[in-house]
């Protein structure tokens, strides 16, 4: 039982004190979540060891609950003492397996939102395209309906992005420049804004989450900045890491660091986002072990990441 990664405390309940239960053993996972010796353990009172009355009284009772302990979630089990036979209480950390849980759950709160827009869209296009039109007004519904794809797409990759393996190698920011350039140029040309990369740098990264990185910053900042006014993606080179911004004109932002939390968004945001873009961001950044944060610069905001460089220019 030593082995185990959970917690295992086997204890006896006496006949004088019928409601104290006394500590019999505890397994070395239960000596590092308690931090009590065995050898003192054995004999004390079971409250003494946990320090929890809630725990005590599983023990009684028996049966399973989760309780929070110093930022940790432990799911508890009890059998309590039949005759002669000792009871059991067992603790799980289960922490990792609820975080992942929060994700999926986030993922399809996502998912359902997000995907609304687009498939309505879709809808509208195809109800169009089933009636006799002009083949320019037709091939105009096509486009229409391509970019909805297109926006279903990116929707999918935003999701997947926490559950896809990292594949990292050596690029220049310049390729990542080149792709974030082509698939937005329909919304910068739309919204008559300009769009400039600084002076390119060998990194290490995954490109696909590089790019979602740069694409979640570029459209931030064509949706929520004044309509033709520039944006523009600066670097430079910090030590090892190479510091990537992306400014634009908007107004100023407040309480910076929430941006960055799931299902949060700006006090100017407009329309019907879900909040998970900057989210997203971070997630991807604390991936390769970078940080992402905005600020402001002058009459801009600067959103701010770093990814691991590489000697020389790319």
């Amino acid at each position: 039982m030593d082995a185990l990664p959970q917690a295992v405390l086997l204890f006896r309940t006496g006949e004088a004190a019928p409601r104290a239960p006394t500590v019999t053993w505890v397994n070395a996972a239960a000596v590092r979540l308690w931090g009590v010796p065995r050898e003192r353990a054995a004999g004390r009172p079971l409250l003494e060891v946990v320090r929890r009355h809630t725990l005590e009284a599983l023990a009684g009772r028996g049966g399973e609950l989760e309780l929070e302990a110093s930022g940790r979630t432990l799911r508890c089990t009890a059998v309590p003492p039949e005759g002669e036979e000792e009871g059991a209480l067992i603790v799980e950390d289960v922490t990792e397996l609820r975080r992942r849980e929060a994700e999926l759950r986030e993922a399809t709160a996502v998912l359902s939102h997000e995907f609304r827009t687009p498939v309505t869209g879709l809808r509208g296009v195809l109800e169009a395209l089933e009636y006799d039109m002009p083949p320019e007004l037709a091939q105009n519904f096509v486009r229409q309906g391509l970019q909805e794809v297109e926006r279903l797409a990116r929707l999918v990759e935003d999701l997947a992005v926490g559950f896809r393996p990292t594949r990292a190698r050596t690029l220049p920011l310049a390729d990542a420049f080149a792709r974030a350039e082509r698939l937005l140029a329909p919304e910068v040309g739309s919204r008559g804004a300009g769009l400039s990369f600084g002076e390119s740098h060998l990194v290490r990264a995954d490109p696909d989450k590089l790019l979602q990185v740069l694409l979640n910053l570029i459209e931030n900042a064509l949706r929520y900045g004044p309509p033709g006014r520039p944006i523009e993606v600066q670097t430079a080179r910090q030590g090892a890491w190479v510091e990537v911004t992306v400014l634009d004109h908007g107004p100023p932002l407040e309480d910076t660091g929430a941006l960055f939390r799931a299902h949060t968004r700006g006090r100017h945001a407009t329309g019907q986002g879900s909040g998970m873009g900057l989210y997203i961001v971070r997630s991807i950044v604390h991936g390769w072990g970078g940080q992402a944060w905005t600020e402001r610069r002058g009459e801009r905001n600067a959103f701010c990441f770093t990814l691991p460089g590489v000697a020389g220019l790319g």
